[in-house]
């Protein structure tokens, strides 16, 4: 596991995940741990390199 910091795209606070590089290919739904609102993931691993990271907002 790997801990992986940015910024919530609701509050601008500065958070963090678990990520598992064992998995190459990851999108998910985690809430924000300030402000409790919805966040789109998607990551991307080469071998267990994080090559890509995007943090969505979800509209409700």
């Amino acid at each position: 596991m790997l801990e992986h910091y940015f910024t919530c795209p609701h509050c601008w606070e500065r958070i963090s995940v678990l990520v598992d590089s064992s998995i190459s290919k990851q999108s998910y739904i985690e809430d924000c741990e300030v402000c409790c609102n919805p966040i789109q993931v998607s990551l991307q691993f080469l071998n267990t390199e994080l090559i890509d990271f995007q943090a969505t907002s979800i509209e409700q």
